[in-house]
């Protein structure tokens, strides 16, 4: 269907993760998928806090595809809470493990931001539960059209 790419997968192993003060949010979780053989996954669900955010918002009027120009980094150094983290891990490039990932959290004075993560430092706590995810023909790739990252989906895999 023209517009609209879908794969059946299904649940695999359930795992709920526990990050520690100090540690890099995004390594770990690489970190942890690659211990566990895990290679799709998605995240249920995330809370905790964390602080020195590095992530991304795409400017108002922007066009496709994204590119520098077209978007804003926000250093933010918090501490925060955690009010969610949402995205996936699959194979990009190379075959290595790739990530997109969303987070949303709250500053002391109640305001709630997020976008696109690129990396956050855990503050108290990061409790995660993810699923493994049993799909194969999914990749991550940068698209021509968006100019950035995103999975491409092989109808014709098993």
């Amino acid at each position: 269907m023209e517009g609209l790419w879908y794969k059946e997968c299904s649940n695999g192993r359930r795992f709920i993760i526990k990050i520690t003060p100090g540690e890099s949010l995004t390594t770990r979780l690489l970190q942890f998928a690659h211990l566990t053989d895990v290679r799709y996954a998605m995240i249920v669900s995330a809370l905790g806090s964390v602080k020195n955010v590095r992530l991304r918002g795409i400017k108002t009027g922007a066009r496709l595809p994204i590119t520098e120009p077209r978007i804003t980094i926000h250093d933010i150094e918090g501490p925060c809470e955690l009010l969610g983290l949402q995205g996936n891990i699959v194979p990009g490039e190379s075959d290595l493990l790739d990530y997109h990932f969303h987070i949303m959290m709250s500053k002391s004075s109640g305001e709630v931001v997020g976008g696109h993560l690129y990396d956050a430092e855990v503050f108290a706590t990061c409790e995660i539960v993810l699923t493994e995810l049993d799909v194969s023909g999914v990749e991550r790739h940068v698209s021509k059209v968006g100019g950035i990252p995103t999975i491409y989906i092989d109808e014709e895999a098993p």
